[in-house]
């Protein structure tokens, strides 16, 4: 059975196998790579800590205790360790206060675009969205989301939601922004209204962890790991 790491970031191989499970996720409605960083940046930086119960539903895009999501648990226990560490990672690098580079994948040109991360990002907040709400309507720290705000809303069907169109050399600094206003989120909802919070994925300090079916779930729900963040599997 898979041992879920602690530290360590995930590699490019473990990055592309996590995006390769995803992009064959069943249902076909999962977060790619790329909306997923933004995601869990989103949830990392956010007011209130989100527990994996409630938010791998929305990575996946499926209900989870009625879907075949995982064809074993083997690649259940795998696939949750690379979320966990990446989730790991991003808390990490804020904390520090160092710079998260979003993952950003490149289009048809070869140039990567952010929409898919803003995106990521945005649905993470709505997450919370009362608590957020607070952040975007702040005078002094609100325009932090501004460049999320924009590349989520370029293609939007309405409009009336859609910045003046983007050229290549003000994307270059939209993408820029958006990295320094998750570190901006992130600072400001641990110096207002909320005491310190647990940034990392819920797992003990210190320890190997095999989950079986009837054990606890780590995500901290109090139910059976059959029960919670794992579905029924082939």
């Amino acid at each position: 059975m898979t041992l879920f790491a602690r530290n360590e970031p995930l590699t490019e191989a473990e990055l592309d196998r996590l995006e390769e499970f995803l992009d064959g996720c069943a249902g076909g409605n999962a977060m790619n790579i790329e909306e997923l960083d933004g995601f869990f940046a989103a949830l990392v930086a956010g007011p209130e800590i989100v527990l994996p119960s409630e938010y791998l539903p929305e990575v996946f895009g499926v209900d989870m205790s009625d879907t075949n999501v995982f064809a074993s648990l083997e690649e259940a226990n795998e696939i949750l360790a690379l979320l966990m560490r990446h989730w790991n990672k991003i808390a990490a690098t804020l904390s520090k206060g160092d710079v998260h580079v979003p993952i950003l994948l490149n289009d048809e040109n070869g140039l990567p675009r952010g929409n898919d991360w803003a995106w990521g990002f945005l649905h993470g907040s709505s997450m919370r969205r009362d608590l957020w709400a607070k952040l975007m309507d702040d005078e002094e720290h609100g325009g932090c989301l501004l460049p999320m705000l924009m590349l989520c809303h370029e293609h939007d069907p309405d409009p009336k939601m859609r910045p003046k169109p983007i050229s290549a050399e003000l994307r270059g600094e939209i993408l820029v922004h958006l990295a320094a206003g998750l570190i901006v989120a992130y600072r400001y909802f641990r110096e207002h209204e909320h005491p310190p919070m647990a940034t990392r994925a819920t797992e003990p300090r210190g320890a190997k962890i095999k989950i079986g079916r009837n054990d606890l779930c780590p995500c901290g729900s109090g139910k059976k790991y059959k029960r919670c963040c794992v579905p029924v599997i082939n």
